[in-house]
Parts: structure tokens; sequence; C-alpha cells
């Protein structure tokens, strides 16, 4: 007996987040998108490894963010937007 199954690949939908400057420190942006509570935090989330910045993991608190830069965390995905 054969059972067929199908893979659902769910598209994560990205929300963009507009920033005033001309870039945005990766720590800086988990706090002010709301991802992390504090600075504590974020540096904590970085430092695990769960962060990752346009797909890949980054561990560096003090990474320049651009616009069309994404971050992902924790089943949330957002793109940084220019203003």
């Amino acid at each position: 007996m054969r059972i067929k199954l199908k893979a659902r690949i769910k598209e994560q939908t990205i929300q963009d987040i507009p920033i005033y400057t001309d870039f945005i420190k990766l720590d800086a942006f988990l706090k002010f998108s709301n991802l992390a509570e504090t600075g504590g935090m974020a540096k904590r989330l970085i430092e695990e490894g769960r962060v990752l910045v346009n797909g890949e993991v980054c561990d560096k608190r003090g990474k320049k963010l651009y616009p069309g830069d994404t971050v992902e965390l924790g089943g949330s995905r957002l793109r940084i937007a220019s203003e």
C-alpha cells in the first residue's frame, strides 16, 4: 500500500518596518520592532543564534541593517523599509 503525502509550504508574510535613519543596528531594531522587550533580551537572542538576517544566523549585536534587509525571529519575518 502506498501513501501519498503532499507537503504544503505556508508562505511566510513579511511585515515592513520603516526606519527614519540611513541604518539601524540589529539590537536596536529588535527593540524598535517589539521582537525584544529590552536590550538585554535582544543581546541574549542574538548570542543564542536565534536571529536571522537576510536568511543567515547573525551573532553581531551591532550589525547595521539597511532598507531591504530582512530579520527573522520566532516565526516573525520583518523587512527594514525606508520612511
